[in-house]
């Protein structure tokens, strides 16, 4: 039985169930009290039917137990980060992070600890980004630092553009709301601290082992790669670097992960392979630490925690005689992390991490069995390429909803890549070790310099095939869902087809389709006026079904337009704005695109909806309309532009500026 052999999907489900409710919905002390007294009522009565062998009051009193858990932990992390004011204030804060390096400023992530006052300080929570302006280098600082600074905190705000990445979701689920623009000068006082916390010394530590890969000669688009690969450190790639890696269908080898974990793992058990017997227990413990150690100096990423957590979860059930489920050690280390930190259910890379292994853990053995080779070197082929495909069947639904793209040659790529990147890690884990015994860590410096040019132009060769990747696609969160369920029913279903019946995988991709035709035949049935937040630049677009007639100041295509497009399916018609003004006749709407505005303009048109563009939109002063439905300022404006003062604005029914208000979508 599911609940007794993996007794954490049990736990989980429900759990993550009241996460995502506390989305929507946060609890209030009433409502608490109210569950409280059923939940206490549950298990009082559960409690008289202990004799019978599956006791249901118990059961569900325990999953509305678990989903209200969740619920309280997600809505205490979202209301436990502060509410800043806009206005000049004083902080004491952490530096949380290395300061990265743009091109004109640096940014860096600072978490508060204290609003200073005059005559005393008051407690904040969650962090801030900061962008301090290149006047000076901040080679002194370090993570752990305190600093007492003065910024105009600014809340972090979508562009509210159609199916756009929900960045201010994304940065509030790392604990961060807002960010500011300051300069050198307003850093204050800057401490260097003695006691730092573990993830401030882990990324310390990390920086140390850079420098000595520098030191052995590595640098440039190497030191990079090893960074990126060895220790999860990709400030240093080249823009190229990372495309070529996400076409080539193997960017997970820099996200350092499970991968490395079990490389890791697998090369210090087969080192210790002569600690049999009562050893082994040494030989399993060495091992755990020297996995702890690397989770450490890579900055205790989820996808590395969930690892080691699991690792050391099956080696403890074999050290007791307890062998563990392997599924269940994999919803043990996802437990553990979603407790500390409830809303990295919603992190990409935890989703991603989670998918492929537990697709790799259910459906590895059943599809090897499939074919056997008898060939050492056919067989390790075969382990190599399965494993990638069950991967990649896994994450196939979320790399199409996330990334718009799906690399075609994924197979080949992991089957040629992956290897030599095995080496690359272990011998970049090797050089810190054997740092000190010169002649030993410069030929494996060498070693490595040689292995990330192999690396480099395989991953390019792979990049530049023709059709080397399906871009433009995209899925709705619903699609992805089904999708899943879907792709993992299929699996299930070829591996056991003798007792599960074609049915189930039939019904769930029936499922899928209907979503997407649904979602299809709404799209073809509706027309909409869309007034892109591109700053800088004036997107203008009418979708008519299927077709997106986009109207620019210039022909490059925005990727808020591709991404937007990709999701939903849209064919775009692009023109160029050459004219001062353009009047377009939409389903009985006039929609005026113009630069200036004027009584002359106005009754000419007619407009039911004037779109302004250009930086500095002229609007004459005895501009006198008479009643304009709807003016709408493009992000092309500059900031510090504001509306003339007039009476005439007040017989405008509604004016939106894209810049500050976000993208408007209209349907018409």
């Amino acid at each position: 039985m599911l609940h007794k052999e993996i007794p954490f999907l049990r736990i989980g489900v429900p759990l993550c169930a009241g996460i995502v409710t506390g989305l929507y919905f946060s609890p209030d002390l009433t409502f608490l009290a109210t569950v409280c007294i059923i939940l206490i009522i549950g298990f009082t009565l559960s409690l008289f039917f202990n004799k019978y062998q599956a006791n249901l009051i118990f059961g569900l009193t325990l999953t509305i137990s678990f989903y209200l858990c969740g619920m309280i932990i997600y809505s205490y992390e979202k209301t436990s980060l502060s509410r800043l004011k806009p206005e000049k204030t004083i902080f004491l804060a952490t530096l949380a992070d290395y300061p990265e390096e743009k091109e004109n400023s640096y940014r860096v992530a600072v978490k508060l600890r204290k609003i200073v006052l005059n005559d005393r300080s008051e407690s904040v929570n969650g962090s801030i980004l900061l962008y301090i302006k290149k006047d000076t280098l901040l080679t002194s600082f370090l993570p752990g630092d305190l600093l007492i600074f003065r910024c105009t905190p600014v809340e972090i705000t979508n562009k509210l553009n159609p199916e756009e990445f929900d960045y201010r979701f994304f940065m509030e689920n790392q604990g961060i709301r807002y960010y500011a623009y300051i300069k050198v000068a307003d850093i204050l006082r800057h401490y260097n601290t003695i006691n730092r916390e573990i993830i401030y010394s882990a990324l310390i530590t990390r920086e140390k082992i850079i420098a000595m890969f520098r030191e052995k000669g590595l640098s440039g688009n190497s030191l990079a790669l090893v960074s990126a690969i060895t220790l999860g450190q990709k400030r240093m790639l080249d823009p190229e670097q990372k495309l070529n890696f996400m076409k080539a269908g193997v960017m997970h080898i820099m996200a350092v992960s499970g991968l490395h974990a079990i490389i890791l793992s697998l090369f210090i058990f087969n080192v210790l392979f002569f600690m049999k017997g009562r050893m082994n227990i040494v030989r399993v413990l060495i091992t755990i630490i020297i996995l702890w150690s690397f989770a450490f100096v890579t900055g205790l990423t989820p996808s590395v925690l969930r690892a080691t957590l699991m690792y050391s979860f099956l080696q403890a059930g074999k050290l007791m005689k307890r062998p563990a489920n392997s599924i269940n050690s994999v919803l043990a280390s996802a437990f553990v992390l979603i407790v500390v930190r409830p809303s990295v259910i919603f992190d990409a890379g935890f989703l991603l991490s989670y998918s492929a292994v537990i697709y790799i853990i259910s459906f590895y053995t059943g599809f090897y069995n499939l074919v056997l080779f008898k060939d050492w070197l056919t067989d390790k082929i075969w382990q190599s390429g399965i494993v990638t495909i069950i991967a990649q069947a896994g994450t196939l639904p979320l790399t199409i909803m996330l990334f718009n793209r799906f690399p075609t040659y994924f197979i080949l790529a992991n089957v040629t890549i992956v290897p030599v990147s095995n080496l690359l890690i272990i011998i970049g884990c090797l050089i810190p070790v054997f740092y000190h015994v010169h002649f030993l860590s410069g030929f494996l410096a060498l070693l490595l310099n040689y292995l990330t040019i192999i690396t480099d132009y395989l991953t390019a060769t792979v990049a530049s095939m023709p059709h080397s990747t399906i871009e433009s696609i995209g899925m709705s969160t619903t699609g992805c869902i089904l999708l899943t369920c879907a792709i993992f029913v299929i699996c299930t279903w070829i591996i056991n087809r003798k007792s599960m019946p074609v049915l189930y995988p039939v019904i769930f991709f029936t499922f899928f389709a209907i979503e997407g035709m649904t979602k299809d035949i709404t799209t073809k049935m509706t027309n909409e006026l869309i007034v892109y937040n591109t700053p800088g630049q004036s997107t203008i677009a009418i979708r008519t079904g299927k077709i997106l007639h986009l109207y620019s100041d210039t022909s490059f295509v925005r990727p808020e337009v591709i991404r937007h497009c990709s999701a939903i399916g849209l064919k775009i018609n692009s023109t160029v704005l050459k004219n001062d003004f353009t009047c377009l006749n939409i389903k009985n709407k006039r929609i005026l695109i113009t630069r200036k505005l004027n009584n002359e303009i106005i009754s000419t048109y007619k407009p039911d909806i004037v779109i302004m563009t250009g930086q500095r939109p002229v609007i004459e002063t005895n501009f006198n309309p008479v009643d304009t439905g709807l003016i709408i300022f493009t992000s092309e404006a500059i900031p510090a532009y504001r509306l003339p003062q007039s009476k005439a604005f007040s017989g405008i029914r509604s004016i939106h500026m894209v810049r500050t208000s976000g993208a408007i979508v209209k349907e018409i």
